[in-house]
C-alpha cells in the first residue's frame, strides 16, 4: 500500500483513521451534502499519488472534495464547478447563478488567521467589482478528512481584515515577494457562515437563509462597507442582548483609529446603527437602547 507522502502523514492509507470513527459522527457517502444529512468527509487519497509536493497534494484533495460535496450557498444549486487550474478569477463557480468562490484550506486548529497569496493581488481582488465569496476549509492532516467548512460572503472583505506579511528576504528564491493573511477574527460573526462544523453538516436551508440575510449588508462602496462591518463587529463584542448608545460609544477611539479622516465618529456610529436597524440586524427599543436581532 502506497504512503501518500511523509509531509502529510507517515502512515499508509490503511492506517489512516476515518473521520468520525471514534466520535459517533456519521460518514455517509453522498454526492452532495445538501441532499443528505451526512457527508463523506474523507479525501480521495488516490488523487494525490502522482504528486510529491505537500501543497500540491492538499490543493488537489481539497478542491476535488469541494467540487463533489459542496452546494452553492447563494442559490442552493446542488453543485458547483471548478475553474481551470491557475485561473486568475477564482477556484469555483456556480453554473446556475454564476457566483464565484475561492477556496482557502488549513489543517489543525484554524486560529485567528489563514495564509493567502500576494498581498497586492489579494487587495485588488477583494476591492474589485466581481470579488468572490470564500470557502474556508479546515481539515485533519493525519486522518486526511474535512472537519469544518465556512463560507465568508464577499462583502465582508475589506482591506482591514487583510494582514500584510513581511517581504521575503533578498536571498529567497522570490526575493521581495509579499504575502498576506486573512484575519478571520476581524470578520463579524454574521460573515462566518457554517456549512460543516465539527464534522456535522449544517441544515442547508439554514445556511441559505444566513447567506440571504448577510446579503442585506452588501454595498458597492468600500468605505461604507468598512464602516458597517466595523460597527457591526463592535455590537457583536458587547456581551449583552440589549445595549445602549453609550455601550457603542466606548468603541469610539478604536473606530477613530480605523477611520482617521472622519472627525465626527459618534454621528457616524449613529448612522450605522440606523442602517443596521433598517436591515433588521438590531431593533430600536427607545431612549438610546437597542436590541440585537
Amino acid at each position: 500500500m502506497l504512503c501518500l507522502n511523509a509531509a502529510i502523514s507517515y502512515r499508509t492509507f490503511t492506517q489512516i483513521e476515518t473521520c468520525g470513527s471514534k466520535t459517533g459522527r456519521r460518514d455517509i457517502a453522498s454526492k452532495n451534502l445538501g441532499g443528505d444529512n451526512g457527508v463523506n468527509l474523507q479525501f480521495d487519497q488516490t488523487l494525490a499519488i502522482d504528486y510529491s509536493s505537500r501543497s500540491q497534494m492538499i490543493r488537489v484533495l481539497t478542491e476535488e472534495w469541494v467540487k463533489n460535496n459542496i452546494y452553492c450557498p447563494r442559490c442552493g444549486s446542488p453543485e458547483i464547478q471548478r475553474f481551470p487550474n491557475n485561473s486568475a478569477v477564482a477556484d469555483f463557480f456556480c453554473p446556475n447563478c454564476g457566483n464565484e468562490y475561492e477556496l482557502k484550506s488549513k489543517s489543525g486548529v484554524l486560529g485567528h488567521k489563514i495564509a493567502d497569496g500576494a498581498y497586492d493581488t489579494f487587495i485588488r481582488r477583494i476591492t474589485s467589482y466581481n470579488n468572490p465569496d470564500f470557502f474556508i476549509l479546515n481539515y485533519n492532516a493525519d486522518k486526511l478528512c474535512v472537519e469544518n467548512v465556512w463560507m465568508i460572503p464577499k462583502h465582508f472583505f475589506v482591506p482591514e481584515v487583510v494582514e500584510k506579511r513581511k517581504p521575503l528576504s533578498p536571498v529567497a528564491q522570490r526575493a521581495g515577494w509579499t504575502g498576506c493573511n486573512i484575519l478571520l477574527d476581524k470578520i463579524p460573526e454574521q460573515g462566518r457562515i457554517r456549512i460543516i462544523y465539527g464534522g456535522i453538516p449544517e441544515d442547508k436551508e439554514t445556511v441559505l437563509e444566513q447567506v440571504r440575510r448577510s446579503s442585506l449588508l452588501s454595498t458597492d462602496s468600500l468605505e461604507a462597507r468598512g464602516w458597517l462591518m466595523d460597527v457591526l463587529d463592535c455590537i457583536n463584542r458587547i456581551q449583552k442582548q440589549q445595549f445602549t448608545l453609550e455601550d457603542i460609544y466606548r468603541f469610539e477611539w478604536q473606530l477613530a483609529d480605523k477611520h482617521p479622516k472622519n472627525h465626527n465618529i459618534r454621528a457616524k456610529i449613529r448612522q450605522q446603527l440606523q442602517l443596521l436597524r433598517d436591515k433588521g440586524f438590531i431593533a430600536f427599543v427607545g431612549r438610546g437602547i437597542y436590541r440585537k436581532e
